[in-house]
């Protein structure tokens, strides 16, 4: 028997995970194309690892972040050739945005580095550096610090104006969290002044320019303007829900009518009022696309959603500018998957494909392929039609139900066309499972930086879209129509320290079990416990556990008990019903559970 003890207000959601048989790893070889089964098998091995990857590069608890503060995220373990072992906003705001989500999910797990990273950043917050301090948000720009929380002040592409925007979205979603799990006055009094900062800070400068994702261009990027746009629409509405106000939010519309600036016709130009002499077409608009996808929306083109007719030819644009580029893509025809850089013209490190922008390829299309199974139908216009036709040559423009013959096949097609991408991760990737930044243009090794932490968070935000675990909606559908005319307004705002204390603590608990077990079709998976919510050991009266996520190579089943007054404990056993759905055939697993 297992006891698991935790200090009550530390969690409110538990995760806990009962391995009931087990498979062993398979051995992976450079194949040129996976199986659906191959794949589900690479997944199932790499999620864990990668988590892990990510967790290790958490400081105060990570065993490669040894030196680092508490909560920060460092980008790499690597100090030589190169040196990232720094904590940067952008990185560190898109890592905490998954762990948020992989922990409402179910996994509790993951809420200790939450709250730690909340207590960093509002120390991060206040401490001067090359780009201003508080006093007037400059200091907000400033793109990474020193692992021990003090000021980087080394020469540097900045600033940078999407880390308070992807740093205010990472704590609006926990903060939504904390609302419903009856935290309102810690979000109000300790989370909300770190937002609201990073708020203001987006609508005061968000119309100056700066450094991109890369940090090697000065100028307008898509990336950021997208994040931008994102967070003012949701800061908005958060705002109004805790009874407060946002007067940067109103700067919204404008950022909105901005970001039109950025198409082409054909693809996103992804930096502009820059000098760089590149032909614009970037990884960072596919990560722009991924990371301000909404999956209540629609295929929205002002937005950039995954599924629209833009954002589907920008794909192609930006993925197809790399089949001639690297050796390791020769011969691999349109509409097939290929290992993605960052853009044509990159020299660093000789300018390779990396993991995250070859992952993000596949997000996007998982993105994509969700929000079009969820309108029911599927659009292809001009704009789309060659992204389309790479699918299905014979494709024409029109509007395809779900129950047409050419819906069903695109369908498939897309599904099959981002598995490719992640069949790329899977065939160049270590036997130990771990990711670098990079990998050779010319054989696929592992390059540059060891242990990327964004590389491990690609990862898992990749393939839990292809499971359609999705975000929580941002509310692009309300915020999707640009003004008539674009201002270059700003709104200047006021900035105060955040308490540094920001740990929340809850009233209810809401607990969510996962165990693996083998079925076959008709047997079903529950859990009963001591607690009335279990059926109090009635194994008719037990929680049914769900198999949305099972596969055979996973046989995942789980289910969520409603809220629980915090610090209470429980004990429980997990057993399965015959196909006649009575008889109980099996005790899989007994346990006890204290908060």
């Amino acid at each position: 028997m297992l006891y698991i003890a935790l200090f009550v207000g530390l969690s409110s959601i538990i995760t806990y995970w009962t391995q009931i048989s087990l498979a062993v790893g398979p051995t992976w070889h450079r194949s040129t194309k996976a199986s659906s089964s191959d794949l589900d098998n690479f997944i199932t091995s790499e999620r864990p690892i990668a988590l892990q990857g990510v967790l290790d590069n958490v400081g105060g608890m990570g065993a490669k972040a040894v030196g680092a503060d508490p909560g920060l995220v460092i980008a790499s373990p690597s100090k030589l050739d190169p040196d990232y072992f720094y904590t940067w906003t952008r990185d560190s705001a898109l890592t905490v945005k998954m762990l948020v989500d992989t922990f409402i999910a179910g996994d509790a797990s993951l809420r200790p580095q939450i709250e730690e990273y909340v207590a960093a950043q509002a120390i991060l917050q206040t401490v001067a550096n090359p780009s201003g301090d508080l006093t007037d948000g400059s200091g907000l720009g400033e793109p990474k610090f020193e692992v021990n929380s003090t000021a980087f002040t080394g020469p540097w592409g900045r600033p940078q104006h999407d880390g308070p925007a992807l740093r205010a979205t990472a704590l609006i979603a926990y903060s939504k969290w904390l609302l419903a799990n009856g935290a309102e006055s810690n979000v109000s009094s300790k989370i909300w002044p770190i937002i609201l900062n990073d708020l203001n800070y987006v609508g005061q400068y968000w119309n100056q320019t700066g450094f991109d994702l890369w940090e090697e261009v000065k100028g307008s990027s898509f990336f950021t303007t997208a994040v931008q746009h994102r967070a003012l629409v949701e800061g908005q509405t958060f705002a109004e829900q805790i009874g407060k106000s946002c007067q940067a939010c109103e700067q919204a519309p404008q950022l909105l009518c901005f970001l039109q600036n950025f198409w082409h016709g054909q693809y996103v130009t992804s930096n502009i009022n820059d000098q760089s002499g590149r032909n614009g077409r970037d990884a960072n608009s596919i990560l722009g696309s991924i990371h301000t996808f909404d999956p209540d929306a629609a295929c929205d083109d002002f937005t950039f959603q995954p599924c629209s007719s833009r954002a589907l030819a920008n794909h192609k644009a930006v993925t197809d500018s790399f089949r001639s580029t690297y050796a390791i893509n020769s011969g691999i025809p349109e509409g097939l998957a290929v290992a993605v850089g960052r853009y044509t013209e990159d020299v660093y490190f000789g300018g390779n494909p990396w993991y995250l922008t070859t992952l993000a390829a596949a997000e996007q299309l998982y993105d994509a392929l969700y929000q079009i199974r969820r309108a029911g139908f599927l659009v292809v216009d001009s704009i789309s039609l060659p992204f389309f036709r790479d699918l299905d040559p014979s494709i024409a423009t029109g509007k395809y139900s779900a129950s047409s013959k050419v819906y069903g096949n695109i369908t498939s097609a897309i599904q099959n066309y981002a598995d490719g991408y992640v069949g790329v991760v899977r065939r160049y990737i270590p036997s130990d499972g771990s990711l670098t930044e990079q990998l050779s243009r010319n054989d696929g090794h592992p390059l540059s930086a060891t242990d990327l932490t964004w590389s491990y968070a690609s990862f898992l935000t990749a393939v839990a879209r292809r499971s359609s675990i999705v975000p929580a909606s941002w509310g692009a559908s309300t915020a999707s129509t640009p003004p008539a005319t674009c201002s270059a307004t700003s709104a200047p705002g006021s900035y105060t320290p955040a308490p540094v204390d920001c740990t929340s603590n809850v009233s209810t608990v809401a607990v969510t079990f996962n165990v693996r077990e083998p079925t076959i079709y008709g047997e079903t998976v529950f859990v009963s416990g001591d607690i009335p919510v279990l059926g109090n050991w009635n194994t008719g009266k037990g929680l049914e556990l769900h198999a949305y996520r099972y596969t055979s190579s996973d046989p995942l089943w789980s289910g969520t008990a409603g809220s629980l007054p915090a610090g209470e404990g429980f004990n429980y056993k997990y057993y399965k019903t015959g196909t006649d759905g009575v008889t109980v055939t099996n005790v899989v697993q007994s346990d006890t559970w204290q908060q």
